[in-house]
């Protein structure tokens, strides 16, 4: 009996729609474990990454010499030195076509560097859609497959004359493996979303702290060069 209500020997004797929704939803599965484990990996080295400019920025270094750094570091840049460095470019072109209303020129700066939070936004928030929609679809695709499978059994027992508990049982058993195979895929995914959608939360809490605070440095930089001026 238990050999014949093994894991294995009742998906095995699953009718073929359970079994299809059945490798689906492993296939989900898989997708979403690597899914996980690349995003825990890139929001790791965001972290790090935005720590380390972060670091660099408030250390004394001056903007011009940041912004040589970031340019040569373009490919392997984080998220907070390529708006920086986005920042910095458009503050720079506006300054070389001679503009210097000071509101058009912070402006310019504050709209590059949204554009580029937007851009970084978008690349860290990459699969996140796919583990809310794996979280949220994989239960009810197992109940489909518990369904279909438990009225495959009725529709066997329809022509016995006499049905017991033994008669059904492995019918049923078979249809529910589709279901805990569903809350498999689902519960990892459910959870790493709701982790996930937390930490970028806080990434793009922190990278919109900085644009505002290096728009005031900028804005003090041109109110100390408007005054040495005069």
């Amino acid at each position: 009996m238990n050999q014949d209500l093994s894991i294995v020997n009742m998906v095995i004797n699953a009718s073929w729609v359970v079994q299809l929704v059945m490798l689906l939803l492993l296939c989900v599965s898989v997708a979403s474990w690597a899914a996980i484990f690349r995003k825990v990996f890139a929001l790791k080295r965001v972290n790090v990454l935005n720590d380390e400019f972060e670091r660099d920025f408030w250390s004394g270094t001056s903007l011009n010499e940041l912004f040589a750094s970031a340019a040569q570091n373009a490919k392997h840049a984080g998220p907070m030195e390529r708006i920086f460095a986005s920042g910095m470019r458009e503050f720079q072109k506006l300054r070389e076509r001679r503009i210097t209303d000071s509101g058009a020129l912070m402006d310019g700066a504050r709209r590059a560097m949204r554009a580029s939070f937007q851009r970084e936004l978008d690349a860290v928030e990459i699969n996140l859609a796919f583990l809310a929609s794996a979280g949220s679809v994989s239960p009810y695709l197992g109940l489909f497959g518990t369904v279909w499978g438990i009225m495959h059994a009725f529709i066997g027992l329809a022509g016995l004359q006499q049905v017991t508990l033994a008669t059904v049982a492995p019918g049923i058993a078979e249809a529910l493996v589709a279901t805990a195979i569903g809350l498999f895929a689902a519960i990892p995914a459910v959870v790493a979303y709701n982790r996930f959608a937390h930490d970028i939360d806080r990434v793009a809490i922190k990278l919109e702290t900085f644009i505002e605070e290096f728009t005031n440095i900028l804005q003090r930089n041109l109110g100390a060069q408007s005054a040495s001026g005069h």
